[in-house]
């Protein structure tokens, strides 16, 4: 009876180190881990292709300019940087050969014009005595020989003016032809831009390219006014890929921002640059060039092409996604449940799901701690919405 008495003094004092056991351990517990948890709603999903490489701005127009002829650069009527409109003079080569030959074409044009006017004045004077010699002949007053002396006179005259005439048609000729070698001398904006380069320097020799041989142009211009990105796209997308479609233009130089974009021209070959990595080279262009921001040409840029749109569909973020199309699914005791689920469309972003999960239900949305798995309880983290 002693032993049982004192059992049962000491079992107050063992309840209550269990007792206190229990509240260290409680109060000493890990944390359940907080995970983001996303809501599955409907929304839209548009499934896209991007570029393989980076891609290029580059301008609708550019011209690398040389003087179609060859010769010492005289005038650099414009600098790096400076904007010219089209037709404005950019370059002009030596030429005070040329200006003297033409002022000696002209010269002799005024004089040939002169001596038109002598002869074809003495041709009128002699068609008209002979007009009086037949006159004179009718009334029997000149013998038939001095009419044929005063009409062969005519004629005579009259072939001195026509000669005399042409020389004047031969001097517009050599002047036209002495201009046109002066314009060979000036180089001008074929259109309105942005002088990019300059590659020559007053007395220096500018030549221009011959077939086969490279050489640096005169003159680098821009027209900076319409701008499109080059972009490569890998052949197994090229297919999803039509004109007219819309697109997501991105920049390096010119973060956080994404641009409205259109695919413009789409290359009708395969570039084979890279056996193992062919692509097909795709024009996107700016739907509103960017104003407020310095766009570059020559910048790197990325395109994403939408080729297919879906409306009002179940998506989750992609990220989302573990192997095997399987989401882990809060259930109503904390627990995570691993769920195979069947997807459709799917881009960076979202994917659409066709089965598997229902409007309503919650998954988690970012899968960064390698802790978070099936069979796991934990705390949600504020929901966010897709």
């Amino acid at each position: 009876m002693l032993g049982l008495s004192g059992w049962k003094r000491g079992l107050p004092w063992g309840l209550g180190g269990m007792l206190v056991l229990g509240a260290v351990w409680y109060a000493t517990r890990p944390p359940l881990p907080q995970v983001p948890l996303v809501t599955v709603q409907p929304g839209s999903v548009a499934a896209s292709v991007n570029n393989t490489r980076a891609g290029t701005v580059k301008a609708c127009h550019r011209a690398k300019l040389s003087a179609p002829a060859g010769g010492q650069i005289a005038k650099l009527a414009v600098k790096k940087g400076q904007r010219v409109q089209a037709g404005e003079v950019l370059l002009t080569l030596w030429s005070e050969d040329l200006q003297a030959q033409l002022q000696l074409t002209e010269q002799q044009l005024r004089t040939a014009r002169t001596r038109v006017e002598e002869v074809c004045t003495v041709a009128e004077l002699s068609r008209k005595e002979a007009v009086r010699a037949r006159q004179l002949r009718t009334q029997g007053f000149i013998s038939a020989e001095g009419v044929e002396r005063a009409e062969a006179e005519a004629k005579a005259k009259q072939a001195s003016c026509s000669a005399a005439q042409s020389e004047i048609a031969q001097g517009e000729s050599r002047i036209n032809v002495a201009r046109a070698g002066l314009q060979r001398l000036v180089l001008r904006a074929p259109f309105s831009g942005i002088v990019a380069d300059i590659s020559g320097e007053l007395g220096e020799y500018a030549t221009p390219s011959p077939p086969g041989i490279l050489t640096l142009p005169a003159i680098d211009l821009i027209d900076d006014s319409c701008l499109y990105v080059s972009a490569p796209i890998d052949e197994v997308d090229a297919a999803h890929i039509r004109l007219g479609q819309n697109s997501r233009i991105t920049l390096d130089a010119i973060k956080g921002k994404t641009f409205e974009g259109r695919v413009k021209r789409i290359a009708p070959y395969v570039l084979e640059l890279e056996k193992q990595a062919r692509t097909v080279e795709v024009e996107v262009e700016f739907v509103s060039r960017p104003s407020a921001e310095n766009l570059l040409v020559g910048y790197s840029a990325d395109v994403e092409i939408v080729h297919t749109r879906r409306d009002n569909v179940l998506r989750i973020p992609t990220a989302s996604l573990l192997e095997g199309k399987r989401v882990l699914v809060y259930g109503g005791d904390g627990v995570l449940q691993a769920r195979t689920v069947s997807t459709g469309l799917s881009n960076w972003e979202y994917t659409e799901v066709t089965g598997g999960l229902k409007a309503g239900e919650q998954i988690v949305g970012s899968l960064d701690n390698e802790a978070i798995k099936s069979g796991v309880k934990v705390r949600p983290a504020p929901a966010s919405q897709p």
